[in-house]
């Protein structure tokens, strides 16, 4: 049997971007780089350069995903669709200040000093030991560096997660998991949840701005609709071109919002949707006193997605308004159509008879003129008649042939008329 040539690759993509075990107390360190939209994108340079400069082979053409372990240090860059991540784990960090300035932070800021793209998302993960007892708050807030926070249990009660939800002053989010029994592979599993979800809530927020953008402009092109459709009934008709200009516009302003938001909020229900699925793949559980981060991102990050929806939604029933308006203004412009083409069928119809009267006139005329010159031959033929020695009257004959002349002359003609008129009827 015959394999089908992508059948391995299918096969392994599965074991593709693995997640590192971790082990407390331990450092990760993560951005995320929004990229152009251009393809095939090429390794980034500085990932290259970095490489170069620390002995490790970079990695090839093509490749979507890197991991570069330095003893202490993890380097583990993935490609994306619209961005790129780097993700660096430095061991051994000092439990009672684990936010502190680490090898793996140096790394980082190497790598953005030269690195294409935006930064999307940064966030740092400080792991570390909590023993069968719970953090104080107090501690907790030390080392988050802000009183207000958010926790709960994790992975069915072995370790637990607090964070701001803030930025600190070098613009990264802080999360402190705090490990209870957990193993380094479930551990490295947390961290890999909670990078993601951070990324993945960053992603689906950039559709936000824009639904906020696309709203004013559909309530600009709410606003002409509506006012267009108010004039159907009462505008007069020579104001119908302007009007015809005015749907189409509207129309073409709606089809450029649909096509510049399609990707964006399609991106964003994927990424919102992948935002659920590894708050749920936490198994939190509530911590007295505290909100659940997944709590948090409900009451604050889906009111966000809802307008998002809603916007998309908007764009729908707008297309769908603008395609009825312009249904009213077809049909109202047919109808006019049609009362001018009748306007036009009876004033044709008019001309029509007007010219058979004409006609008639004319034919009346024609047996007239006809008739004299038919008499005035029929007269030359007596006189002529008359000098060979006919016992004829010129003047005579040729006054009693005009009656006859004339009704022969008026019955050919109108033999011909009757004759046209079977072959082409006039109504």
């Amino acid at each position: 049997m015959t394999p089908h040539p992508l059948r391995t690759v299918l096969h392994d993509e599965i074991h593709t971007r693995p997640r590192p075990a971790v082990k407390a107390p331990h450092a990760v360190s993560h951005i995320s780089l929004l990229q152009p939209q251009r393809m095939p994108r090429p390794t980034p340079a500085s990932l290259i350069d970095w490489c170069v400069r620390h002995a490790v082979d970079p990695p090839a053409p093509g490749q979507s995903h890197f991991d570069a372990d330095l003893g202490s240090l993890r380097l583990k860059w993935e490609r994306h669709g619209e961005f790129d991540d780097y993700t660096v784990y430095s061991a051994g960090i000092d439990p009672e200040d684990p936010f502190a300035r680490n090898p793996g932070d140096v790394v980082i800021a190497d790598l953005l000093q030269a690195a294409d793209g935006e930064m999307i998302a940064a966030l740092r993960i400080a792991v570390v030991h909590a023993g069968t007892t719970r953090i104080e708050e107090k501690t907790v807030a030390r080392m988050l560096g802000s009183p207000n926070f958010v926790g709960a249990k994790i992975s069915d009660g072995q370790a637990s997660l607090f964070s701001s939800f803030r930025l600190d002053e070098r613009g990264f989010g802080r999360f402190l998991l705090a490990d209870a029994v957990t193993t380094p592979s479930q551990l490295g599993r947390a961290v890999q949840r909670i990078i993601e979800m951070e990324v993945y809530r960053m992603m689906a927020m950039i559709a936000f701005p824009e639904a906020r953008r696309i709203g004013g402009e559909l309530d600009r092109i709410e606003q002409r609709l509506s006012d267009l459709v108010a004039r159907l009934d009462v505008a007069p008709a020579e104001e119908e071109p302007e009007m015809l200009h005015e749907v189409t516009r509207l129309s073409a302003l709606q089809e450029q919002l649909a096509t510049s938001a399609a990707f964006r909020f399609g991106a964003a229900r994927a990424y919102r949707s992948l935002v659920r699925q590894r708050g749920e793949e936490l198994r939190e559980s509530r911590l007295q006193g505290l909100q659940t981060p997944t709590d948090f991102l409900v009451r604050r990050f889906e009111p966000a997605m809802a307008t998002c929806d809603a916007v998309a939604a908007r764009l729908e029933s707008v297309s769908e308004r603008i395609a009825r308006a312009s249904g009213l203004l077809r049909t109202r412009v047919e109808i006019e159509r049609e009362r001018q083409n009748q306007a036009l069928l009876g004033a044709m119809n008019r001309r029509a008879k007007l010219q058979l009267h004409l006609q008639q006139t004319v034919e009346g005329l024609s047996v007239a003129a006809i008739s004299y010159y038919a008499t005035g031959l029929a007269g030359y033929l007596f006189k002529a008649a008359a000098k060979a020695g006919a016992p004829i009257e010129p003047e005579l004959a040729t006054g009693v042939a005009v009656v006859p002349i004339a009704l022969a002359v008026w019955w050919a003609m109108r033999s011909v008329r009757l004759r046209l008129t079977r072959e082409i009827p006039i109504d």
